[in-house]
């Protein structure tokens, strides 16, 4: 007799990173919702099984949902998500003070109202650390435990799980049956060299991702080919060489750095194709990593699709946001066993 293969349903589910490494734990998902266009078509082009929602989350109905997808309450097994996260994000505390009031911030609670109606065995919700400190982590944990769900939630690293990108992130599990761990860490990382040592020339590639080519100034051109390799940055370059604008700005040294070869890279942003981003300088040529580079780091395959129907930045910024494969997929092969 076939085994039947669990289910699972992603909710905000952008481009498609944590539906790809719900798939590779051995979950079959069955359904997505996704408002942004752009996210929509990269999605349906790599998951083609899959029913996409191509609406705002809000104006979803979870039990019309569940009744298109012939679902009982308490059959899916696992209700996965990552709510957007700007306002909880470093970068926009840094700049806008920590008590950020948004509405997106409370897209959070939108999982909370497709639990009640789904009642699955398990729930993932991954996010940017700073929703772990945030009063809405708290009454959603209170919540799914007046549910009767055992829940446990921490920062962890995507380094640790295979992925060759520093990149940390909050993760939510619950399960209606057991106190469901997390996955153990890999005790050897994924480095930059294992994934883009081997990459064909960029530019020659066939491969559209990998081949756009970059429109800088020479004075940029110029500032990036001195840059030290192999991890070498604006630090290293004496004032006179140094952009007057960085010359006024003490922090932010990874701009205009390079990527190390034996070391995770830095975290990756839809920022991932400007050196003025960050460290995102590839470690030996003189450019910046390219679309498949950073999709490569974010711990996609090398035919993954992405569309580049509003242009480079657009992808690159779906690339940034997206979920790594990799460090869902460890996780979600947890759940997938003790569900």
């Amino acid at each position: 007799m076939k085994k039947r293969s669990k289910t699972a349903i992603d909710l905000f589910s952008g481009c498609g990173g944590l539906t790809l490494g719900l798939r590779k734990a051995g979950f079959s998902v069955i359904g997505a919702v996704e408002i942004d266009d752009l996210a929509v078509e990269t999605y349906k082009k790599n998951h083609r099984k899959t029913r996409v929602w191509h609406t705002d989350i809000k104006k979803c109905s979870p039990r019309k949902m569940r009744l298109d997808l012939k679902l009982k309450k308490g059959e899916l097994d696992l209700l996965a998500g990552c709510p957007p996260c700007q306002g909880f994000s470093s970068m926009r505390t840094l700049n806008g003070g920590k008590d950020i009031d948004e509405p997106q911030n409370d897209l959070v609670f939108q999982m909370i109202r497709f639990v009640k109606e789904f009642r699955p065995k398990a729930l993932m919700m991954e996010n940017v650390p700073g929703l772990a400190k945030d009063y809405r982590i708290e009454e959603v944990n209170k919540t799914l435990i007046d549910l009767g769900y055992k829940v446990r939630y921490d920062v962890l690293d995507a380094s640790d799980y295979s992925v060759p990108q520093r990149r940390k992130r909050m993760i939510l599990v619950a399960s209606q049956s057991a106190d469901i761990p997390f996955a153990e860490p890999r005790t050897k990382k994924v480095t930059v060299r294992d994934v883009l040592s081997n990459m064909p020339q960029a530019g020659k590639s066939g491969d559209e991702l990998h081949d756009l080519p970059e429109n800088r100034s020479d004075k940029v051109a110029k500032l990036i080919s001195l840059i030290p390799k192999n991890g070498g940055s604006r630090m290293d370059l004496p004032s006179a060489l140094q952009l007057e604008c960085h010359k006024k700005c003490g922090g932010f040294k990874d701009v205009y750095g390079r990527l190390r070869w034996d070391d995770v890279s830095n975290t990756i942003t839809g920022g991932c194709i400007n050196p003025s981003k960050g460290r995102f300088i590839h470690p030996q040529k003189d450019r910046t990593i390219t679309l498949r580079e950073a999709a490569i780091l974010q711990s996609f395959p090398k035919n993954y699709y992405f569309s580049l129907r509003k242009g480079k930045h657009h992808a690159a910024q779906m690339i940034g946001n997206a979920l790594p494969p990799n460090f869902i997929a460890a996780h979600a092969a947890v759940i997938a066993k003790y569900l």
